[in-house]
């Protein structure tokens, strides 16, 4: 798995389109969106087992847009309901298979067998915040202070948690990596065993 930053595109598109900023980081594409724009619906779902639990992934007209951990499906599709609630959400098990496979194959440590599309929402410090940790490589962890530091916000850390709590991507943005200044584990919107299980398999790794 690749944790550095190997490529920088920028694409302007058609009005109808979405402008987005790339970011090419195996085995994911990490697109944001231009602040404001909204998902482009319907969100096609599928869910299948990890070690970790039922994971499911959403996929907009753009890419995947969520990645949600839970321990059962009518759970999971809960929590797609709650973050895109004026959309359309459709099940396509046939249609996502590979991305699904690929994402549980990431969370399990093994080797990616080709990059997946993100699609990534949020505010301008929301995505600050993201982009920072995506930096944050695998097997190490960052307080919420620090992270606030290296968004030039250090007087900003319960909005940095925050932008962390509001991420709709497990794994693929690592807001698992990020701890307590004492290194105590915290605050994760999967639960705190999945983030200390998370981090101990990157250790490991």
């Amino acid at each position: 798995m690749a944790d550095r930053l190997t490529t920088l595109t920028l694409s302007f598109k058609t009005r109808e389109q979405l402008i987005m900023e790339s970011h090419a980081i195996a085995p994911f594409r990490y697109n944001f969106r231009a602040p404001g724009l909204s998902v482009r619906g319907p969100i096609l779902f599928a869910h299948g087992p990890s070690s970790l639990g039922q994971v499911l992934i959403g996929r907009s007209q753009a890419g995947i847009c969520a990645i949600f951990i839970d321990d059962s499906a009518d759970a999971l599709v809960g929590q797609l309901t709650q973050a895109f609630p004026r959309e359309k959400l459709l099940r396509d098990q046939a249609a996502l298979q590979e991305d699904l496979h690929q994402v549980i194959a990431f969370l399990e440590r093994m080797p990616p067998t080709h990059a997946v599309d993100l699609d990534i929402g949020g505010t301008p410090f929301q995505q600050k915040v993201w982009r920072a940790l995506c930096h944050i490589p695998s097997g190490q962890t960052c307080s919420y202070t620090e992270l606030a530091r290296q968004v030039c916000r250090p007087d900003a850390v319960r909005a940095v948690a925050g932008a962390c709590a509001s991420n709709v991507l497990a794994i693929a943005i690592p807001c698992h990596r990020v701890v307590r200044s004492d290194g105590s584990i915290t605050g994760y919107r999967w639960g705190i065993a999945r983030k200390r299980a998370l981090i101990e398999q990157e250790r490991r790794q």
